[in-house]
């Protein structure tokens, strides 16, 4: 590379920026590249696009710096970019952790454990990663195939190490995968680290790295066995509460490592009666028999496969992993013949409602005992806590690892369960984040001793609406992607902020709860009211005056993926009615609530639009 290259390249970028082709974002990153030593292999690759003029493909490779965020680094792959995962964000990522650990005095065992899922790349990344920590001088505990995200998070704590890493996109696309960072907890890291790390990702100029192999030889890799696998799978297994095994069912991985998590513990209780669905069985990061390559299992179509397995086998349950194994989709065969996709909020429910039944029949709950749900999970959770005589923790912003905080903070021996409405669930001392391992247990337990008594789980939740009311809780995404997208995203975040709706589905908001200002405020003038205690998150609630169905919306910004999500909440009361006729007229409510709101948010968009383009 020349000079002379390098600066009509400069130039012509300059030029791009003042056209309006490149954001500002984009402009100062490509700098970065274009200048620096420790990216100068990677500088003639910039120039070919750039003088192709190509400046669409740069802004989506340099609009930002990947930031870490409710899951650390998540993001489309390619061969360099500061918005992508490559080889040098990927060193980065590694550089930042190791550094900022060095800087921040809580060094102890100087070691760390890397693991990665089935993604492309995945492997790659995984050695890559482990090369930098090594070069840095920790001691590396190296998986070289394929495990789960939660048994990450289990080996960190197993092996006391002082970091862990995990290659993993969780459920994105094909083209995606990231790097989720892990503290000496087994938790995901928390603030201030998160902030810290990146700083130091930031900062990495040249980042030293030895040689894997050689490395291996040396014993400052080291490379671990089943022995790992055995014991992950023992904490989970230490977890049961029944001997119930008879049980019909169907499990799949989507192509991930959930055979070694979900299925595994399953056969290794002695639920001989699950079967694997073979065609989605093989480890495959191109997902290829998953519908549009798709792999989450929130999504119903995923199950296709499955289900026709079921049919065939008469099985009344399948259960479903993502491909890093921490969350757990299920659909379970209703009175009609045809399957229900649960929503992680019924999973997490019944789960939880399991758990209480059999620890509070065996007397090992007190009123020290505590459960723990996000701000955005459903309120039945904290029903069935409070009814049992448990403490519940539900103030946390959207992400587990803030239930793995809170896990710490009140006392790991009296934690009872953990969840979040995105499938994600725990339960016992072994980890700090979510486990489908440990979820796929419980459920298929809880089925058991149903399926014995002649009921199932969809029987279970209607006794549990029933007693506590009708819970309705579902989920709405707009995408919004690149550097435009970020500024839709924020538009709309500053517009819910300054005018929200002040009517939905027929319901009159009485109140906003705003989390980003700490403060709540009454509407319709949006008047401050009062300032609210809880953590401070980009994160919006919209709330009904209570009464027979209570409507509440949730609003934020993803952590990691481009895209705004909203909750929507809608309640009734039973009684003495007829539980059908709730469940109608609460999903009529709720529809409306839905669509009034995405109403108000495409009228937005819109003028968003039309502003852009006068």
């Amino acid at each position: 590379m020349t000079e002379a290259r390098i600066k009509e390249c400069l130039q012509a970028i300059q030029q791009a920026e003042s056209q309006g082709v490149l954001t500002a974002g984009a402009v100062q990153n490509l700098g970065r590249w274009l200048t620096e030593p420790q990216y100068a292999a990677y500088q003639s690759d910039i120039c070919d696009v750039v003088e192709q003029s190509d400046f669409a493909t740069l802004d989506g490779l340099f609009w930002e710096v990947i930031a870490f965020g409710t899951g650390g680094r998540r993001g489309p792959m390619a061969d360099f970019g500061s918005a992508t995962i490559n080889p040098r964000t990927i060193a980065e990522s590694a550089h930042g952790l190791v550094t900022y650990l060095k800087r921040s005095g809580e060094e102890k065992s100087s070691s760390a454990v890397v693991a990665c899922d089935t993604r492309n790349n995945s492997v790659e990344f995984a050695q890559l990663t482990a090369s930098v920590l090594a070069a840095n001088g920790l001691k590396v505990y190296f998986y070289e195939k394929p495990r789960s995200t939660p048994q990450l998070s289990f080996s960190v704590r197993h092996l006391n190490c002082d970091v862990g890493v995990m290659i993993s996109a969780s459920h994105n696309p094909p083209a995606d995968n990231g790097f989720k960072a892990y503290w000496n907890t087994g938790g995901q890291v928390l603030p201030p680290h998160d902030k810290g790390i990146v700083d130091c990702v930031y900062d990495a100029g040249e980042i030293p790295r030895v040689d894997f192999e050689t490395a291996k030889q040396e014993g400052k890799i080291v490379v671990l066995g089943p022995e790992l696998d055995d014991a992950y799978h023992q904490a989970v297994l230490a977890m049961s509460l029944s001997d119930q095994r008879e049980l019909n069912a169907i499990y799949t991985p989507l192509h991930g490592v959930g055979e070694t998590a979900c299925y595994d513990v399953l056969q290794k209780a002695g639920f001989d009666g699950i079967q694997i669905v073979e065609s989605q069985r093989s480890q495959d990061g191109n997902f290829p028999n998953v519908d549009k390559h798709m792999p989450n299992p929130e999504r119903f179509e995923v199950f296709q496969q499955a289900i026709e397995l079921a049919n065939k086998s008469q099985a009344g349950l399948i259960l479903a992993s993502d491909p890093d194994a921490d969350r757990l989709g299920v659909c379970v065969r209703g009175a009609d013949g045809e399957f229900v996709h649960l929503t992680g909020n019924q999973i997490g429910s019944l789960i939880l409602d399991y758990i209480l039944r059999k620890r509070k029949a065996a007397g090992t709950l007190s009123d020290d005992h505590f459960v723990v749900e996000t701000m955005v999970t459903t309120p039945l959770v904290a029903a069935l806590s409070r009814a049992a005589g448990v403490r519940i923790v539900d103030d946390l912003l959207v992400g587990f690892k803030y239930i793995g905080e809170a896990m710490d903070k009140y006392g790991p021996d009296k934690f009872v369960f953990g969840a979040e409405e995105s499938l994600g669930f725990l339960a016992g001392q072994y980890a700090r984040d979510k486990d489908a391992g440990i979820a796929s247990l419980y459920l298929c337990e809880a089925a058991a001793e149903l399926h014995r008594d002649g009921k199932t789980l969809l029987d279970r939740l209607d006794e549990m609406y029933t007693q506590f009311g009708y819970y309705l809780e579902g989920q709405k995404s707009q995408v919004c992607t690149g550097s435009s997208g970020k500024a839709q995203i924020d538009a709309l975040m500053q517009a819910f902020r300054v005018a929200p709706p002040l009517e939905l589905g027929g319901c009159v908001m009485a109140q906003v709860r705003d989390y980003g200002d700490h403060e709540l405020r009454s509407l319709p003038g949006n008047d401050r009211v009062c300032e609210i205690a809880a953590p401070r998150g980009n994160l919006l609630f919209f709330e009904s005056t209570p009464d027979n169905s209570n409507v509440r919306v949730a609003v934020r910004p993803s952590g990691t993926e481009p895209k705004i999500k909203f909750y929507m909440f809608v309640s009734s009361r039973v009684g003495e009615q007829d539980l059908n006729q709730v469940k109608a007229e609460t999903q009529k409510m709720y529809q409306a609530v839905q669509d009034d709101l995405m109403q108000w948010v495409n009228a937005r968009l819109a003028a968003m639009e039309s502003t852009s383009q006068a």
